[in-house]
């Protein structure tokens, strides 16, 4: 039985997370699409990670754009 049948983001790690969406969008698309200055200024995989465990605001958005972009690409 599967424990997590409601959480899109069960099975996903923060870093699949960040280097998917840095793939599909860029830094540059990034920093467009959540509005945290962060990404604007010199980001990497391992100081996103770092900014994003430590600020649980700027995560929960990272997550929402990443739930997002899975049912745009499940759509079609």
């Amino acid at each position: 039985m599967n424990s997590h049948p409601n959480d899109p983001l069960h099975g996903y790690s923060l870093e699949t997370i960040v280097t998917r969406l840095a793939e599909d969008y860029g830094w540059d698309g990034l920093s467009d699409r959540i509005r945290i200055r962060y990404f604007a200024t010199d980001p990497s995989i391992k100081s996103t990670l770092t900014f994003l465990r430590k600020t649980p605001w700027a995560r929960k958005k990272v997550e929402i754009l990443f739930i997002e972009t899975l049912e745009k690409q499940q759509r079609g």
